[in-house]
C-alpha cells in the first residue's frame, strides 16, 4: 500500500484527497473527503470527483491482479449513476471485481457515505495491456 501511496504523490488523486484504506487483490477501498475542491458550482460532490474516485479503486484492483506479469491496466470505459448529493463528510469507494480476464477486467464501484448509504455506482473496464 505504501508503493501506491508514493506512486500517488502530487497525482490528481492526490489532489482530490484520495486515500487508500484497503488494499488486496479481490478488493480496493479508499476514501475521499467531500470539500469545496470536489464541488460543482451548486455545492455538491461533482459527479467527475466520483468518477475519479472509482476509477482510481478499479487501476489499482486491475494493477494488483496482474502487475506481477509485467502487464499494466488501463482504463477502456467507465459508467456511472450518481444516486445521492453530498455536500461533505466522505464517500468511500469499494471496487470489486466482476471479471478478471486475460485482456479486459470489469469492476464495480460502490461510493457510499458514513452511513453506508449508495452516493454512486460505476463499472470500469480496463485493458491489460503491455507497459
Amino acid at each position: 500500500m505504501e508503493l501506491m501511496r508514493e506512486a500517488s504523490q502530487g497525482t490528481l488523486s492526490d489532489h482530490l484527497g484520495i486515500e487508500l484504506v484497503e488494499l488486496t487483490k479481490e478488493r480496493v477501498v479508499a476514501r475521499m473527503p467531500v470539500q469545496k475542491r470536489v464541488h460543482q458550482p451548486f455545492g455538491l460532490l461533482h459527479g467527475g470527483a466520483s468518477v475519479v474516485l472509482a476509477e482510481t479503486v478499479a487501476s489499482i484492483g486491475a494493477w494488483m491482479n496482474v502487475g506481477e506479469s509485467g502487464k499494466s491496466a488501463v482504463g477502456l470505459e467507465i459508467n456511472a449513476n450518481h444516486v445521492r448529493g453530498k455536500r461533505e463528510g466522505v464517500v468511500t469507494a469499494t471496487a470489486t471485481p466482476l471479471h478478471l480476464g486475460r485482456a479486459t477486467h470489469v469492476w464495480e464501484i460502490r461510493l457510499t457515505d458514513e452511513a453506508g448509504k449508495l452516493v454512486c455506482i460505476s463499472r470500469c473496464t480496463m485493458a491489460i495491456v503491455d507497459p
